[in-house]
């Protein structure tokens, strides 16, 4: 696999996580804030790894 094709496969993980996100907290407000904080570190570590993977791209 690509770089260039491994990094939209993030980004798209990442979308789907932000609407998962989204639809949990409107749909159920009263969400385990447990599930919830395991959402949004997912969340946050496939953006780590994007901007990971990009910074080495723009090295090389």
């Amino acid at each position: 696999m690509s770089i260039e094709s491994h990094l939209e496969a993030l980004e798209r993980r990442h979308q789907a996580l932000a609407h998962e996100l989204d639809k949990a907290v409107k749909s159920h407000p009263s969400m385990d804030a447990l599930e919830l904080a395991s959402l949004k570190r997912r969340k946050l570590q496939l953006k780590d790894e994007i901007a990971r993977l990009k910074a080495d791209a723009t090295m090389h």
